[in-house]
């Protein structure tokens, strides 16, 4: 399955503003916002919290890995391309846990 047909799958994302990525001890390791070029992976990052509890397991980043589809296999071909995927692919071969902070948009 392709990642645009995966997307179309996941539950919608439209009303999260960003996520911030947290590590273990709770310290910022990233921020997405939800604008074009990155509102795929805050949907698939959106998608992985919800099923997982509010945090990214190293199985939910494998899980994370199929749902990019041939996206993986690019970032694996081209380090540093797709750094929401490199994310996972480091979280996936790890213990540590990650947590997911959504913050919603407001109607300002």
């Amino acid at each position: 399955m392709q990642f645009s047909d995966r997307l179309q799958q996941l539950p919608a994302a439209t009303h999260i503003a960003s996520i911030e990525l947290t590590d273990p001890t709770g310290q910022p390791v990233a921020t997405l916002d939800n604008k074009p070029g990155q509102a795929g992976s805050v949907a698939v990052y959106h998608a992985l919290a919800t099923l997982y509890g509010g945090v990214v397991t190293p199985a939910a980043a494998r899980l994370g890995l199929e749902w990019y589809a041939e996206h993986t296999a690019d970032a694996k071909a081209h380090p540093g391309k797709h750094p929401n995927i490199d994310r996972l692919l480091a979280w996936a071969d790890g213990t540590a846990v990650y947590g997911v902070k959504e913050t919603r948009k407001t109607d300002a």
